[in-house]
């Protein structure tokens, strides 16, 4: 909108770059152009401004596709006024003079040619298309039809409208079909996410069991060194006893052969002792057969008196040594 302010009766307009601004002035063309600064009397001067610039119209309207299902479209219109004078002479751009509003809706007007437009054919490309085909191709169709629509549009050429660009933002079913469409991907997503899950548990569950099975084995492997390691220190333990035991056989073996030899030994010097002892003794008797019986029977005293123990003095009386002396055959000292 131009800015206006009163000076004295008088009123100063100023317009934006984006504004084209067109005076007429008792029917005649004062000032036409874009950016515009100048006076005029409100009571003489009849006023129009048009927009020039880009700008965006967002539409949503419902559409119905092959199969019977309503979808909500929403679409982006990209237009601009090329022809300022043509369009304010087809819609009305024409302003308040005093505080520069507009005295209509031009850019409804707009705005409506352009949605009732691009629904038109939005309607048509929808009509033959099912549900699965417009939410999976329907967006470029859309885009493409619309397109070419506006531009083979007869009024907005005749209007000074160009059309700059048309986007579609969004083709949407109805919220329950919506979510019944969802469903069939969501239960294969859920399914994929329950296979994963099993993928991985079945993983866990082998690793798991590959362990016990490395374990097993393990303890197997552990076992059967035991059993060898017993094994072995049985047998360790029996060559031993058998060491042991020939060991002993053979100091038992030589103590018995010892033991022989040293009584075959201790026989013989006995053997020969005795002999000589026999010997001896039969020359003791042979030498006391030959001496007579005093003098056997001095001996005999004399080695009596050997074992006797010591005697200091012995008193013998006449009668004893009487009786000793006769029996050695001599006289007694008073006789």
């Amino acid at each position: 909108m131009a800015d206006i302010t009163r000076r004295f009766g008088w009123r100063h307009l100023r317009s934006a770059p984006t504004a084209h601004i067109r005076h007429h002035k008792r029917g005649e063309l004062a000032h036409d152009g874009a950016g515009l600064s100048f006076w005029y009397r409100s009571l003489s001067a009849a006023l129009s401004e048009v927009p020039v610039n880009d700008r965006e119209l967002a539409m949503a309207f419902h559409a119905r596709t092959s199969d019977f299902q309503d979808v909500t479209v929403q679409a982006t219109v990209t237009y601009r006024i090329s022809d300022p004078a043509e369009a304010a002479a087809r819609l009305d751009f024409s302003v308040d003079p005093d505080t520069g509003a507009w005295r209509g809706a031009p850019l409804e007007q707009i705005a409506t040619l352009l949605t009732e437009t691009a629904q038109q054919h939005t309607l048509d490309v929808l009509a033959r298309t099912p549900l699965a085909g417009a939410l999976v191709d329907g967006v470029a169709a859309v885009r493409e039809r619309v397109a070419a629509g506006l531009a083979d549009e007869p009024r907005l050429p005749a209007t000074g409208i160009d059309v700059v660009a048309v986007r579609v933002v969004a083709i949407r079913p109805e919220a329950e079909v919506e979510r019944a469409l969802r469903t069939p991907a969501r239960e294969q997503i859920q399914q994929e996410a329950d296979r994963a899950t099993y993928e991985r548990r079945a993983v866990a569950v082998e690793r798991e069991r590959t362990i016990a099975e490395n374990e097993l084995a393990s303890q197997i492997e552990l076992a059967r060194r035991e059993e060898q390691l017993v094994e072995q220190r049985g047998t360790n333990a029996r060559r031993e006893a058998e060491e042991s035991a020939a060991a002993d056989g053979v100091r038992a073996e030589a103590e018995a052969a010892r033991t022989v030899r040293l009584a075959g030994a201790e026989a013989e010097a006995a053997r020969q002792v005795g002999a000589a002892r026999a010997e001896a003794q039969a020359a003791w008797l042979r030498a006391h057969g030959e001496v007579e019986a005093a003098t056997l029977h001095a001996l005999a005293a004399t080695r009596l008196a050997e074992n006797l123990p010591h005697i200091d003095s012995l008193t013998l009386s006449p009668d004893v040594l009487t009786g000793l002396l006769s029996k050695l055959g001599r006289p007694a000292a008073g006789a």
